[in-house]
């Protein structure tokens, strides 16, 4: 089925690390933002089912309870929405209270994505965080009273300043609030991050590489022990919990993705929405399309998508059903550039399964450049 993916642009304060489409929040900007996308929604069903819809963003949760039950329904009237769809809210702990945990539940939706990123209250400064580690714990405690029991964590590793015992206790602290998913990042400094200033007026430094290798082997270790099983190289989740709108990406599946900078993936085809929140609203209002880029995928470049993202995760991929889908044999046209990353141990060849070790997870994008 179909995954819907709804951007929200809006955010209380810039991250000095974050790359991803967004601006500060203005209330009159958003009343008329949330209009356009119910339009662009309303535009864009034909019926089809849909088993997953995920507010992404920028905060979502800087959108009113009222809203977000706006746009789900709008989803609803557009599309075949099952009645078991995974709805996830990305969540924010400053903007969260128990009031507003409960009127988004009642709003429906029934999964919550919390970007924590540490527990250490020096390490959200140095981040440009607004939130504590403390109200990250509360807000966890408020989505659980709103009764969400499918609650996913984010936290970033390799941080300014940050070593492996800082690493070790933040995990600890996310094992001990007990979400069903965690997500575990790498820290990636885009060129003109305001952080690369930071660090370089504070005289910050990352850990060496060793550490941040050895800090991520770590986590999934000791979240094998506390009963997460580890499904994607950078995500973990209780039996039965992954993010089922996510998979959609790694397995080669189709969305569609509304507001401005959007991506969707469909039929073969890839395009994107304007990035300008304006420029989004003012096309909306005047009929125009919202589409800026837009490129037809060859059947090569689709094959080596699939590879690429199927082999992050944990199971890996069957190689047979891949070449059946795609009309070639896998095997045969990238065993030889695949030989060296097998005989280091970094990839394992079970039958007709291809994955990756724990160890190749590490160094996973050198390993699937072949695949591109």
């Amino acid at each position: 089925m179909l995954g819907l993916y709804l951007h929200v642009p809006f955010c209380s304060a810039i991250c000095n690390y974050c790359n991803f489409n967004r601006g500060l929040f203005e209330p009159g900007l958003k009343n008329r933002y949330v209009a356009a996308l119910e339009r662009e929604i309303a535009a864009s069903g034909r019926g089809e089912p849909v088993d997953t819809i995920f507010f992404g963003g920028g905060t979502p949760s800087l959108l009113d309870p009222a809203e977000v039950a706006r746009l789900i329904a709008a989803t609803r009237a557009a599309f075949d929405v099952a009645a078991d769809a995974e709805v996830t809210l990305e969540t924010n702990p400053e903007t969260s209270t128990s009031e507003r945990m409960s009127g988004f539940r009642e709003a429906g939706v029934n999964r919550i994505s919390l970007g924590v990123q540490s527990f250490r209250d020096q390490e959200l400064k140095r981040l440009g965080r607004i939130h504590s580690a403390d109200r990250a714990r509360a807000a966890v405690h408020e989505a659980r009273e709103a009764g969400f029991d499918n609650v996913s964590l984010d936290l970033m590793m390799w941080l300014p300043q940050q070593s492996a015992a800082d690493w070790r206790e933040s995990v600890h602290a996310l094992i001990a609030v007990a979400p069903e998913h965690a997500s575990l990042y790498l820290l990636e400094l885009y060129p003109n991050a305001p952080l690369k200033e930071d660090m370089a007026r504070a005289g910050w430094s990352l850990a060496p590489d060793d550490d941040a290798a050895e800090m991520y082997l770590w986590s999934m270790s000791r979240l094998d022990e506390a009963g997460y099983e580890q499904y994607e190289i950078s995500n973990v989740s209780r039996p039965g919990r992954p993010s089922r709108h996510n998979l959609k990406y790694w397995q080669d599946g189709e969305w569609l993705g509304f507001g401005c900078g959007a991506h969707s993936t469909r039929h073969g085809a890839r395009w994107k929405n304007v990035a300008s929140t304006e420029e989004y609203i003012s096309r909306l209002h005047t009929g125009h399309p919202v589409v800026a880029e837009r490129r037809e995928l060859t059947r090569d470049a689709q094959l080596e998508e699939a590879l690429f993202t199927g082999l992050r995760l944990a199971k890996g991929l069957d190689l047979d059903t891949v070449g059946r889908q795609y009309g070639i044999d896998v095997w045969d046209r990238y065993s030889d550039a695949l030989q060296p990353a097998i005989k280091a141990g970094l990839a394992i060849r079970d039958g007709p399964r291809l994955r990756l070790s724990r160890d190749g997870m590490l160094l996973a994008n050198e390993i699937l450049s072949v695949f591109v």
